[in-house]
């Protein structure tokens, strides 16, 4: 054996084992960067889906409306009428917010079930995303749940301790 072909030997072994090290590096950075990614979004069959969003109306538009309304409502008092209760309508929902209401976020990273009592056999109502905004209305008697209101109105039960208030 010559010593040529020793050193073709040993430099054709070292950079075999050098590829395979490489190519196993690669592999493996492909491998974790993939299992790293959050996967999708689950989507449920009973979860309500969120109102398309509108595009907010500037002050103008909205002050203009309430104005041709009033005027019909000066030429005929059944009018004013009914539009007195459709005025007052709104209040009782605001009556509902107590004092002891507030904002709070939702910590549990994977969200929240919304429950229609409170307990864990209730009917499922939905679902609450990580991070989202909510209404805390109050607590269960046995400390265990919380009554929330979501953006849309609806009103529901949660896990106590996986909602952070909000300054």
């Amino acid at each position: 054996m010559n010593i040529s072909n020793l050193f073709q030997f040993i430099l054709g072994f070292i950079l075999g084992v050098f590829l395979l090290a490489v190519g196993s590096v690669g592999a493996a950075y492909y491998f974790f960067n993939r299992m790293a990614a959050a996967p999708p979004k689950p989507v449920f069959s009973e979860t309500v889906a969120d109102p398309p969003e509108t595009t907010p109306t500037s002050p103008q538009s909205q002050e203009t409306e309430p104005e041709p309304t009033a005027t019909a409502a000066n030429n005929d008092p059944e009018a004013t009428e009914a539009e007195a209760e459709e005025e007052e309508a709104p209040e009782p929902e605001a009556a509902k917010t107590s004092t002891d209401s507030y904002k709070a976020t939702v910590t549990w990273s994977s969200g929240l079930s919304l429950r229609a009592e409170p307990s864990q056999d209730s009917a499922r109502l939905g679902g609450v995303d990580y991070n989202a905004e909510v209404t805390v209305l109050g607590m269960s008697d046995d400390q265990v749940w919380q009554q929330i209101r979501l953006a849309n109105g609806t009103e529901a039960w949660v896990k106590a301790g996986n909602l952070q208030k909000v300054n």
